[in-house]
């Protein structure tokens, strides 16, 4: 009598083993074939064209996974009001970061977006090559990063930072880090929130990268508040953080491993 419920069980888990890896490789396919390709062209194109064409193909790319993701059925994804944005920068684009895909939703869905990244990704075999072409902004020198994000908002991106810095690990949020509130002083360019809300801890701080989670994840992105630039770096930090945990705090946390009740959560452990 137990057979059956056993041998479903076994295949679902099966079946989901098969779309994790899918789904890896495909994004492991898609950096590897364009990093040699970003690697010949960086020192050989004009900045601007380099960044133009670096960025259309990270769009496109991230975009293409997105979709394969869909189709396999691994995800689902509601992305659409990020597609408000198109047409308004520059902009400061602020999420909270729940997961390694953060990101990769944001920018898929938009144009001409810079990426604050952490060092080690910009030298990283397979996401490196294509950043520095994209003249993504690396977070290693402050001032520098600054300097850099200030420039590139002056152009017209998009500019995406992570106020918390690293992933969540603090429920509801973060400590959010005063970079974001110095680029915008500085920039003189508004900040837009974004919440990112999931149902799975999947890819979460510590979460192993071949650690196979509950399917299909369910990811959902909603528009918050749009602050102004700053005119005291401190006191706009501390009212951006009250307002990302209230936007969060009543948020419904992921059930354990087993659940499938689609409950949204817009953080995790």
């Amino acid at each position: 009598m137990q057979g059956g419920p056993r041998r479903s069980g076994l295949l679902r888990r099966l079946h989901e083993y098969v779309l994790l890896y899918l789904g890896l490789g495909y994004l492991g396919a898609i950096c590897l074939l364009w990093t040699p390709f970003a690697m010949l062209l960086h020192p050989v194109l004009p900045a601007r064209a380099g960044r133009r064409l670096g960025r259309f193909v990270i769009n496109q790319g991230f975009k293409s996974y997105i979709g394969f993701l869909t189709l396999i059925g691994a995800c689902r994804f509601d992305l659409s009001a990020l597609d408000k944005l198109r047409g308004q920068g520059p902009l400061i684009l602020a999420p909270n970061h729940p997961s390694l895909l953060d990101a990769v939703m944001v920018i898929s869905r938009l144009p001409d977006v810079a990426c604050i990244m952490k060092a080690g990704l910009m030298d990283n075999i397979f996401l490196g090559a294509g950043a520095r072409l994209a003249r993504y902004i690396r977070n290693d020198s402050p001032v520098r990063m600054v300097g850099s994000a200030t420039g590139d908002l002056s152009a017209g991106s998009f500019l995406l930072v992570f106020p918390e810095g690293t992933r969540t690990t603090r429920m509801p949020v973060n400590p959010l880090m005063s970079s974001i509130g110095l680029i915008s002083r500085r920039a003189r360019v508004p900040v837009q929130t974004i919440f990112i809300e999931t149902d799975s801890p999947y890819l979460c701080k510590g979460w192993p990268l071949f650690r196979k989670p509950e399917m299909p994840v369910v990811y959902r992105v909603r528009l918050g508040r749009r602050f102004d630039p700053p005119v005291s770096v401190q006191p706009f930090m501390a009212e951006l953080e009250r307002y990302f945990v209230a936007e969060l705090d009543d948020a419904v946390l992921p059930r354990p491993p087993g659940r499938d009740d689609g409950t949204m959560s817009s953080s995790t452990i």
